[in-house]
């Protein structure tokens, strides 16, 4: 499959994916369960390519090191088959310790809303497994994401 140039966003990032066979239900559509999994590999992507991942089992950065908090979906509209799809999401809030993501699933044309949700996370601290303020690098690396507020 080639690789699609998608759309731009008034805001927050557009990260195409690819939905593969063993992706789908016995009906073929995008199984219910496999949403959040690609909603994670979409977000991770993206702050891979800014250094934000694992390497060797080991955060690059601490603030890496976090937990969802909460993780809501509604499904709008069938993902039928195999293909690409976009995955655009946002942040609603970035607080002290922690981060609301908004995410949609939207068809490769962006002519579709096949799902929508929130995504929250907290930081950890890695020895006292607490909350933890985002670092100062990643405040300025996130700014970009944050959903303008009307």
């Amino acid at each position: 499959m080639a690789v699609i140039t998608p759309p731009r966003v008034e805001f927050g990032h557009l990260e195409p994916t690819i939905v593969y066979f063993d992706d789908l239900d016995a009906m073929g559509v995008l199984h219910n369960a496999r949403y959040p999994i690609l909603v994670e590999r979409s977000i991770s992507r993206y702050w891979a390519t800014r250094g934000y991942s694992f390497e060797n089992g080991r955060p690059t950065t601490p603030d890496v090191f976090h937990v969802v908090r909460e993780f809501t979906i509604t499904y709008r509209e069938p993902i039928r088959g195999t293909g690409w799809v976009n995955v655009h999401f946002w942040l609603e809030r970035l607080g002290t310790t922690g981060a609301d993501y908004g995410f949609r699933f939207l068809s490769a044309d962006c002519g579709s809303v096949h799902a929508e949700g929130r995504r929250a996370i907290v930081r950890l601290d890695p020895t006292t497994m607490r909350p933890a303020p985002w670092s100062d690098k990643m405040r300025a690396d996130a700014v970009h994401l944050l959903r303008p507020q009307p």
